[in-house]
């Protein structure tokens, strides 16, 4: 998940916490490194679809050059946060990265299971508003197919699985104590859609970022504990085993009364069609 700029902002999560309000002195930008807070170790073989985002010329090997998650939707296409693919992340256009790749199958980002597929082309949501983060997703095109299993099914509008209540899990590779303790493995968060109107309290607008129904789900734990972080940008909300949200932004991790907010996957479905074209053209 993402923060703006100091914690108490709304920032994108790709941005690593070390790098919040600290100018970037390294040469290239800081990974996006956070795990999921208040999760558990998982297995990737239980969530085949969460891939790992990579470029190691831009992160370094350290954690395998993750920055971002993505989830597979399709066999060639992975959907993830449209902010992973912004200059502020990369330093650099996607287009510009020279080894931009999922790694899929890998529980723990150091090992050699699973592979290292590339991204053979980037489309980039135009409607993407970096202001309020309304329309976070972009669609990467892979350059070889990943298994069938691989592949989750996306929940339509008026899907059950929205009901505020309903229990979901959050992955990620991200900060898991939310003061960039990262993780090597892949972990997950439970937690439970909330409402519309909760969602609108902790966010109205101004420095703490306007959440906007239409086009966002709030997701969490009323008191706090169980979130999604830095590092987990792009990364599957999953409930009743389909995709309902992409980890998008937030205040803070795991703060009571500062719930996640993930980009609706349900309201991107017509875009899709569109943003697969351009993804493959």
């Amino acid at each position: 998940m993402r923060r703006l700029f100091p914690r108490a902002l709304a920032r994108p999560l790709a941005l690593a916490a070390a790098a919040v309000a600290i100018p970037l002195v390294s040469p290239a930008p800081a990974a996006a490194d956070s795990v999921v807070v208040g999760g558990f170790p998982v297995d990737v073989a239980d969530s085949p679809w969460t891939v790992a985002l990579s470029s190691r010329d831009r992160f370094g090997g350290t954690r395998s050059g993750q920055f971002c998650v993505g989830v597979a939707i399709g066999r060639s296409t992975v959907l993830t946060a449209a902010h992973c693919l912004s200059e502020e992340v990369l330093g650099t256009s996607p287009n510009q990265l020279r080894d931009f790749s999922v790694i899929t199958g890998r529980t723990d980002l150091l090992s050699t299971r699973g592979q290292e597929v590339r991204v053979r082309s980037t489309w980039v949501n135009p409607a993407y508003d970096n202001v309020t983060n309304a329309g976070d997703f972009a669609v990467l095109t892979l350059a070889q197919p990943l298994p069938a299993s691989s592949v989750i099914r996306m929940a339509g509008a008026g899907d059950p699985a929205y009901v505020p209540g309903t229990a979901a899990f959050v992955y990620g590779w991200g900060d898991i104590t939310g003061a960039g303790d990262y993780a090597r493995g892949l972990r997950a968060a439970r937690v439970h859609v909330l409402t519309d109107t909760l969602c609108r309290k902790a966010y109205p607008g101004g420095v703490d970022g306007r959440f906007l129904a239409a086009s966002m789900v709030c997701a969490g734990e009323p008191q706090g504990g169980r979130d999604a972080c830095q590092g987990d940008s792009g990364g599957p909300l999953v409930a009743q085993g389909k995709l309902i949200g992409l980890v998008s932004w937030g205040t803070g991790c795991g703060r009571a009364g500062s719930p996640g907010v993930y980009t609706r996957v349900s309201e991107i479905a017509r875009s899709l069609r569109w943003a697969v074209r351009g993804a493959s053209g």
